[in-house]
């Protein structure tokens, strides 16, 4: 294989065989100077670092909510639940003008970026770093306040996977 055709590769391809990686769905929320929240849909966030607490999510360069949620400094990682479908299709469509009417939350203490009533567990980080990577930022995230829900409960989380949105099942 000649070395130009490597740097051929068909962004079809490359995105559904990434679609094979099943990832969790959370929701970024923060809110801006004049206290609006605002959120967005991320599959791909990551822990980053335990010392110092740090973790990580990929918004598209082009992405309209996100230049509010970086003005802000702040931002909470909301994990959706297995029941929570809507609310990723909610804060994952640009046509939806306003995704937080009708969804409950409340204020974090750390940083007043809004906790999803329902999520699975929450991570309220102030803004480390953002960092270009191609067509997506890297965002890190310093870990301020953290909590989820009574393991006893037995949270289940959403999952995407090809496409589609599903829940987690456990292998005995």
């Amino acid at each position: 294989m000649a070395d130009n055709e490597l740097d051929e590769l068909d962004p079809l391809l490359f995105r559904r065989v990434l679609g094979y990686f099943p990832t969790g769905v959370t929701v970024v929320t923060a809110r801006t100077s004049d206290g609006v929240p605002i959120g967005l849909t991320i599959g791909s966030f990551t822990s980053v670092s335990l010392e110092p607490p740090l973790v990580g999510f990929l918004p598209m360069v082009h992405s309209d909510r996100w230049p509010a949620i970086k003005a802000s400094g702040s931002f909470c990682v909301n994990v959706l639940g297995a029941d929570q479908g809507e609310l990723c299709w909610r804060f994952a469509r640009t046509t939806v003008e306003e995704p937080f009417d009708g969804v409950e939350w409340q204020p974090s203490r750390a940083t007043g970026s809004p906790i999803l009533h329902g999520a699975i567990a929450w991570i309220d980080c102030s803004l480390e770093e953002v960092v270009e990577a191609g067509d997506h930022y890297f965002v890190t995230g310093r870990v301020l306040e953290l909590e989820h829900v009574a393991p006893e409960s037995e949270p289940n989380p959403l999952l995407f996977f090809r496409g589609k949105l599903g829940e987690f099942s456990q292998h005995e």
